[in-house]
């Protein structure tokens, strides 16, 4: 069957009832009405961009209002999320769940039209795009994650996985040092059905940017490996539509379209000014703009004839259609490509992921290596990346560092001429009667794409980029930096978290014990501060079975993304109960009880640690039992877990009326609300020496520990 673009267009198409200019107006209308009434928002880009619009969604943009998540729609994301009335009207006049009362209800609460798009509340949102430059670099991704799907599944006459991404951004996402990141990497990629907008309107809210945004974006687009057409008339949907389709044509490259437009298109007296920005035109500015524009509709009404024209329903309907009938046909001869993509875009992990977890555990458990935990995490990786081929790794040019990658994910590349993805050996499979146990070969052989992506010096970049490959769907994405570079990546990992996708971040390097980097490599406050981001799970672990199944829930959770904190220093495994194994995943579990030495069930303290510290915590639990003093060990891989448990097994774990004392190589202040009586910890920034002796110098040793609960015992 033929490429879905072809599909989609070959649909009857009804002449439109309005023509372009009334399509245009209709959102500029509705844009100026909504902020207007909310007395909030932002009114120019949304007026300025609407014939853009009108070119990429009205003859372009393949997508289905009455199923915004349907598979092999195209992605479509507007980087200057503040023009959200732009996306709001573009969605409501097409077609989607989103009735003109939303739009009245702009920017109130428990609105489906938040100030800024909203992924998971408006039907149609591909992406939150609130901070300036993530959109785009959140495309990057998407359009990553559709080239990756389509070179694994695509076959010969089904081609499964074939839309683009568009992205509308503006002067202030080219300005934020993450486009920069975003945009090298789209080139370096080759992502050729990446297709950007640019809103060059010259107008930012201090006024006209060329007093402090001088860059020539064409060349600067063009050194990065793009297609840059234009500067085309924004303000002419035809001139525009013209270049997508050029656009639409590119090989091996991605496309920057320069679109000049006036900010508040059709507004007498606040077109091309900041006055258009962030504020509303004043009802009187509005009434001559609908002068202006011939536009005689009342507030938030709007003509038959346009609805009619914008109504993407019917052929959105079709496309879809086809693209089922092509799936159908992929089904038939490929069952179980079939089977695994849906599963993949359906983000649900194999039948078999608890049985493997679990296996994991159970061989980091029996294994008792001392290793510190970022080989721990590569040591279960081996594990999880040769049973989830979707989990998709990567760096920021750390890799031997990070220990991110695996013998299962060789590193990803792309053809220099053609942009394709380079595809290595296919996996040994055997044919043959012979052999009962051979499996047998459905599917012609088929390169393995890579599956490590070498992201560069670009944390930021790389966060928010794994962010779109998760909106997309159909891969897991983690990605390694040391711990204080998370400052860097730490916007992105936010948007992960109110997005609720499932990203891992791995963390390596993640205490004073990476010694002689000095303070600007060792993280002091990074766990506190990442632990108090709503909705991050954030993971210290203690040695491989813990790491092991810090990685298994990361994995398991659809809805949260997740932090793996993990040293450079060799920690040494300690030693649990299968009791203990089976609580790890809690969070928080009784690691060892009072020593043998007629002390047990009679603790006085528990010791609260997180990962290398354990070491400590059970050091000072032997000394402190040469006293005669008993105290119960907890070690506390994930706070954010564990504060998500129940009561009665809270108390289980940190019995009431026993003073408690936690140990960790952080910043003190989040362990007070366990109610402790003290805490080891530090407050100050790290000092540049071998490991061994800065924690001796700031109090990291087992004597220590065991002193401060003889402390806090006497008082």
């Amino acid at each position: 069957m033929a490429n879905t673009d072809t599909l989609a267009s070959s649909t009857p198409v009804v002449e439109a009832a309005a023509p372009a200019s009334r399509m245009a107006n209709a959102i500029r209308a509705l844009a100026m009405d909504a902020v207007q009434q909310a007395n909030s928002g932002h009114p120019g880009a949304p007026m300025g961009m609407a014939d853009m619009a009108v070119a990429l969604w009205a003859r372009h943009l393949k997508h289905n209002p009455r199923n915004p998540a349907w598979f092999d729609r195209d992605r479509f994301v507007l980087s200057n999320g503040h023009g959200s009335m732009l996306l709001y009207a573009l969605l409501h006049l097409t077609g989607y769940a989103l009735p003109i009362e939303e739009l009245k209800n702009f920017r109130q609460l428990h609105s489906k039209t938040a100030g800024h798009p909203e992924h998971g509340i408006t039907p149609g949102v591909e992406t939150t795009t609130g901070p300036l430059g993530q959109g785009i670099t959140n495309a990057v991704g998407m359009a990553l994650a559709e080239k990756l799907l389509a070179a694994e599944f695509n076959r010969p006459n089904f081609p499964v996985v074939d839309h683009r991404t568009y992205v509308f951004l503006g002067d202030g996402c080219l300005m934020e040092g993450i486009s920069h990141e975003a945009v090298a990497l789209a080139g370096a990629w080759k992502l050729d059905k990446l297709v950007a907008l640019y809103d060059d309107n010259g107008i930012s809210i201090d006024g006209k940017v060329a007093p402090w945004f001088i860059d020539n974006t064409a060349l600067r687009f063009v050194a990065s490996g793009w297609q840059v057409l234009g500067p085309v008339d924004g303000q002419d949907a035809e001139a525009v539509s013209k270049a997508i389709e050029e656009a639409k044509a590119s090989q091996g490259k991605p496309t920057l379209i320069i679109c000049k437009t006036a900010i508040g298109k059709g507004s007498p007296n606040r077109a091309g000014t900041a006055k258009a920005h962030g504020e509303p035109l004043g009802a009187e500015e509005i009434k001559l703009t609908r002068e202006a524009l011939g536009w005689d509709a009342a507030p938030f009404e709007i003509p038959e004839d346009v609805y009619a024209a914008w109504d993407a329903k019917a052929k959105g309907l079709a496309a879809e259609a086809d693209w089922d009938v092509l799936f159908a046909g992929y089904k038939a001869a490929h069952p179980q490509l079939a089977a695994e993509l849906t599963r993949r875009m359906q983000g649900e992990l194999p039948a078999s992921f608890a049985e493997t977890a679990a296996r994991i555990a159970s061989e980091a458990h029996d294994l008792a290596a001392t290793v510190a935990s970022r080989k721990a995490s590569q040591l279960a990786l081996e594990g999880f990346t040769a049973a989830l081929p979707e989990l998709l790794g990567g760096s920021a040019d750390l890799t031997g560092s990070n220990l991110t990658n695996t013998s299962h994910t060789p590193a990803l590349r792309f053809e220099a001429e053609t942009g394709a993805v380079v595809l290595g050996a296919a996996p040994d499979r055997k044919a043959g009667a012979e052999d009962e146990k051979a499996a047998p070969v459905e599917e012609p052989p088929h390169g393995v794409i890579g599956r490590h992506i070498n992201y560069g010096v670009r944390e930021f970049g790389m966060a928010a980029i794994m962010n779109g490959v998760a909106l997309h769907g159909g891969y897991i994405p983690y990605g390694g930096t040391f711990l204080t570079f998370s400052d860097y990546s730490r916007n992105a990992i936010r948007m992960a978290a109110l997005m609720k996708q499932r990203v891992v971040h791995v963390f390596t390097h993640d205490s004073i014990g990476l010694g002689e980097d000095g303070p600007t490599h060792q993280s002091i406050e990074h766990a506190a501060s990442l632990r108090l981001i709503p909705n991050l799970d954030v993971w210290r672990p203690a040695d491989t079975a813990e790491t092991a199944i810090a990685w298994a829930v990361a994995l398991a959770q659809k809805n949260r993304p997740t932090a793996l904190l993990l040293s450079r220093q060799n920690l040494p495994y300690a030693p649990k109960s299968e009791d203990a194994l089976d609580h790890i995943a809690s969070g928080a579990y009784v690691l060892s009880e009072p020593a043998d030495v007629g002390l047990k069930g009679k603790a006085r303290a528990v010791i609260i640690a997180t990962g290398s510290e354990v070491q400590l915590a059970l050091a000072a639990q032997k000394q402190l039992a040469e006293l005669k003093i008993a105290v119960r060990v907890v070690s506390m891989p994930s706070t954010t877990t564990f504060d998500r448990q129940s009561l009665a097994y809270k108390k289980a774990v940190l019995p009431e009326g026993l003073p408690r004392i936690a140990v960790e190589m952080g910043v003190t202040d989040g362990w007070w609300k366990y109610g402790c009586a003290a805490v080891v910890g530090i407050d100050t920034y790290g000092e540049s020496a071998p490991a061994p002796v800065l924690f001796k110098h700031f109090g990291f040793t087992s004597e220590n520990v065991a002193a401060t609960v003889r402390k806090v015992l006497s008082k």
